[in-house]
């Protein structure tokens, strides 16, 4: 029953982030909030739930040794996820985008190598490399191809990044997030992120125009508040507790499932044989690297 309650969590956690891709691609065509404004926001509104909902949950204290640790997977789980995530989707199609996010599994292989001694394998290598063919075939693609729904190498990088940290804040933090209840974890780990967020965003927090900010976009930042960083941060912690990291990265293959649904019924994307091949080479990888883990652990 415990995994089942964590594999149905991560499952919707990265339901919502598939949308939020999609969402996140809009209010970046819309110019009319910076990603680091719109980070920020996203932490005010998160810490502030979290906060509220700590009041309602029994009083847990944190030990002194920790919050450095803490301090630690907000910078590695959220701020720079998240941060490079959004200046990333200004660069990237959104199927692009998800395509990308596939690696982490690949990533999650590595970090088990260097923390937890884990071989790599011949497979895992072969899966690796797939996986490299495929993100290179997707980048030479996209990049020839132009238009406004074109991938910059750029942002391709930051992608990278973005998937790089997360998957170690999911090796690396296990026991951090095993220790302490989701909320308290949470509502330290954003005001954490806040208060890193807070010098480089102030400018933009008060030069924004948010009257000029269009109603569709408003509730698609009202989403990404609530559901991509509040919800979806409170389940993937809680889905943790039962499941393996490796596995709540393998999650991310849902992303361009979804996003390329809703991206090519909006007009926002489409997909072409060119994508379908480098994701069939991604996923391909990752499927690769993951059988031979199974197999030696």
């Amino acid at each position: 029953m415990d995994k089942l309650k964590g594999h149905l969590s991560i499952a919707a956690a990265y339901t919502i982030f598939g949308l939020n891709l999609v969402f996140c691609k809009d209010i970046a065509n819309s110019g009319t909030v910076s990603p680091y404004t719109l980070f920020t926001l996203r932490a005010i509104g998160a810490s502030i739930l979290f906060w509220i909902l700590s009041f309602f949950m029994p009083p847990e204290r944190v030990d002194r040794g920790d919050y450095l640790k803490i301090a630690a997977a907000s910078l590695v789980g959220l701020f720079i996820p998240q941060m490079t995530f959004l200046m990333a989707i200004t660069m990237t199609s959104a199927i692009d985008t998800a395509i990308i996010g596939t690696l982490g599994p690949i990533f999650t292989m590595f970090f088990a190598f260097l923390f937890l001694g884990e071989p790599i394998t011949g497979k895992k290598a072969g899966g690796v490399a797939m996986s490299f063919a495929g993100i290179i075939f997707l980048i030479f693609n996209s990049v020839q191809a132009g238009g406004a729904a074109s991938t910059s190498p750029w942002g391709v990088v930051l992608l990278l990044v973005n998937s790089l940290s997360f998957s170690l804040y999911l090796g690396m933090f296990r026991p951090l997030i095993s220790k302490y209840s989701v909320v308290t974890l949470m509502k330290w780990t954003f005001l954490f992120s806040l208060t890193v967020s807070l010098p480089i965003s102030a400018k933009g927090l008060f030069t924004t125009d948010f009257s000029a900010i269009p109603a569709l976009v408003r509730w698609e930042i009202a989403y990404l508040i609530l559901f991509a960083t509040f919800v979806a941060y409170f389940l993937i912690p809680y889905g943790q507790k039962f499941i393996r990291p490796t596995l709540v990265s393998m999650y991310s293959y849902i992303q361009p499932i979804i996003a390329a649904i809703v991206s090519i019924w909006a007009g926002i994307d489409s997909l072409t044989w060119q994508k379908l091949l480098a994701s069939a080479l991604v996923v391909g990888g990752v499927v690769l690297v993951s059988k031979s883990r199974a197999a030696h652990s």
